[in-house]
């Protein structure tokens, strides 16, 4: 599970007096507010209508009454997690989380103690569902961490169901804790030996008290109006200062998010001349496309913009799914594509203000204000809300009703390429509800390949497809549900390495290259040979082997895809191709040992007709080139 990362502070406090968030330690009416404590980074945003409307349908599957049944303010807050997870803050307090879960593939509501007070207090048990009653005599014993054993199980809710979220009261009607069952109702009524719950949270058992709601977004704008004037003019000054410190024409980059949009606000509030660029991938939701023609005509700007057309889907078969580790796509269809644009439109390049924000990621919250884009070389970028909260973001498109693209009250927190594979597998599956034409696209084009690479439906059905090495959690239901993972080798592939576009800059220094063999790769085979030792010093995980050379490194994975890293160009182009040649080496063996006299240690031997490299290689890559392999296969 990802772990909490402090990006920036903590800013989410909560007025008691008007009831609603402030981003401060005072609210306009003159109160202190309290702070809210949330799990970092914090990076809190609105509930919109689509969110309150699942947060209560999960709500009413698991206890039959919603969480949050009046208008209230309600926002969220990104936890980390393996996929989707947000934190429910209303009237000031964390009522729980909803978050999807991998192994089942749905939306679990884990309550917090105040959130199953206000759902079970003033109800009926009769008209609920997920309750256990446990006897008087147990209660100190869970308060002192103690799971809830079956013998001290009053009654149960008689259709609850191993593995369900249950909600624990004592004999009064009072909430003690939450957790998992660990056997059905029935069972626990039974009162057998065991752990009928596993318990997550408890707390002393006390009545609660719900303040009144009915406020709206407006009293939460003018209650956070002061620290939002400090944040803008803050962002207005760098604008300023960075567009009067260098000559290059101005540009925003819209991409349809709400950062963008924000910024693009702000640009115009502070400079007259500038353009509008947009970089349409050619997998972009059609709202996002509708949005950046739309915003371009309200802001009275042309929207200089290119379409990278069907390019992903041309590239695919050469690449392969596209991944969290080699996302070929953002290459292929984004950053190529916008470097056209800007040297097709600026001779001498451009400023280019973007939404970058540092709450998104540690990569952005290291990142510098001001950059030359590794990418896009005659491209400067700068980001005017690098220390915006995305709850700043929204309070300022509503203060100034700017016309957000609609995705976000579908229940899309992130906006993107629509197949992109670092959306969560939530996001994912809502595609199938929103824009069911483009989920099937994706999901037979998946379910093809999975076919032809051996791999187990589930492995599209789970969307493993997103990594070339599965991260725990998903390596855990992989084991427990016996999915197929690793590809197997298409039967007279020609191990051709494709580069996806060139050699870039990496952000960390040093050069970058991305390849793909277009099918799967025998790890197996490889490290039986030791071939790959001749490029350097090699350590093999599941699915995937690292080479190290000096500071230089390489990564194969199974799925084909290659990756390199060195300090120049020319390095970074030879280990790559050192990498591929010793691939289509180690595959296609026969064993007829030219290597063995080119090798000036001694090292190589034939076993069982393939050439096999010892260990005490010293990396020298000499009996590379000599391979028939290399010079004819």
């Amino acid at each position: 599970m990802s772990k909490p990362l402090y990006l920036g502070e903590m800013l989410l406090h909560w007025c008691s007096k008007c009831n609603v968030p402030v981003l401060g330690k005072e609210c306009v009416c003159g109160s202190h507010t309290k702070k809210v404590t949330v799990t970092p980074p914090g990076d809190i945003r609105p509930a919109f209508e689509y969110d309150l409307e699942l947060i209560n349908s999960v709500s009413m599957l698991q206890f039959n009454a919603p969480l949050i049944a009046d208008e209230r303010v309600v926002v969220l807050n990104k936890a980390p997690y393996d996929d989707r997870m947000d934190e429910i803050i209303v009237d000031g307090e964390v009522l729980g989380s909803i978050r999807f879960e991998l192994d089942t593939l749905k939306w679990v509501l884990l309550l917090r103690v105040e959130g199953a007070r206000r759902l079970f207090q003033g109800r009926s048990l009769s008209a609920m569902k997920g309750w256990v009653i446990l006897e008087q005599g147990a209660v100190k014993f869970i308060l002192g961490g103690a799971n809830l054993l079956a013998p001290g199980v009053l009654d149960a809710d008689p259709g609850i169901l191993e593995k369900d979220e249950v909600v624990v009261l004592d004999p009064t009607g009072q909430v003690v804790a939450i957790g998992r069952a660990r056997m059905s109702g029935e069972r626990m009524q039974e009162r057998p030996k065991g752990v009928a719950v596993k318990v997550r949270v408890k707390e002393e058992p006390c009545d609660v008290v719900v303040p009144p709601g009915g406020q709206t977004w407006d009293e939460v704008i003018a209650a956070n109006k002061q620290f939002m004037e400090d944040f803008i003019a803050r962002s207005h000054k760098f604008i300023t200062n960075v567009a009067s410190s260098m000559t290059k024409p101005v540009t925003v980059s819209y991409s349809g998010g709400k950062d963008s949009l924000a910024v693009l606000q702000l640009v115009s509030e502070c400079i007259e001349n500038f353009d509008i660029i947009f970089a349409d991938t050619g997998i972009e939701f059609p709202e996002t496309v509708l949005n950046a023609q739309e915003v371009s005509q309200l802001y009275g700007k042309h929207l200089k913009s290119i379409s990278s057309e069907n390019a992903f889907w041309e590239s695919v078969d050469t690449f392969g799914p596209p991944s969290v580790e080699m996302r070929w796509c953002c290459k292929v269809c984004k950053l190529g594509p916008i470097t056209q644009l800007i040297e097709g439109n600026y001779e001498e390049g451009c400023l280019t203000f973007i939404g970058q924000r540092k709450y998104e990621s540690g990569t952005r919250a290291k990142s510098e204000r001001v950059w030359k884009n590794p990418w896009v070389g005659n491209q400067v970028g700068a980001a005017p809300i690098q220390d915006w909260t995305a709850m700043h973001v929204w309070l300022y498109i509503f203060m100034h009703r700017l016309p957000y693209n609609p995705l976000y009250a579908k229940g899309f927190d992130r906006i993107g390429c629509w197949l992109c594979p670092s959306c969560s597998l939530a996001d994912l599956r809502r595609l199938r509800e929103t824009h069911p034409e483009s989920a099937s696209k994706l999901e037979n084009y998946l379910a093809d390949y999975a076919q032809r690479s051996g791999l187990s439906p589930e492995w599209v059905e789970h969307g493993m497809w997103r990594w070339n090495k599965l991260p725990p959690r998903l390596q855990e239901i992989a084991k427990a549900k016996g999915i197929l993972t690793t590809p197997k080798v298409l039967a007279n592939s020609k191990l051709e390495l494709t580069v996806t576009s060139g050699y870039r800059p990496c952000k960390q220094g040093g050069m970058s290259a991305e390849g793909s063999f277009g099918t799967a790769i025998d790890l197996g085979v490889i490290e039986v040979s030791g071939i790959l030792e001749a490029v350097g010093k090699v350590s093999f995980m599941e699915g995937v082997v690292s080479i190290s050379q000096g500071e230089d490194s390489a990564q194969i994975f199974a799925s084909g895809t290659v990756t390199a890293r060195s300090d120049t160009e020319i390095q970074v182009r030879q280990l790559i191709r050192s990498v591929e040649l010793s691939i289509r080496r180690a595959l296609r063996c026969s064993g007829c040992g030219v290597c063995i006299g080119k090798c000036p240690q001694h090292v190589i031997r034939v076993k069982d007709n393939i050439a096999v490299i010892g260990e005490e290689c010293v990396h020298c890559g000499k009996c590379i080139e000599v391979c028939p392999v290399v010079k004819f296969g």
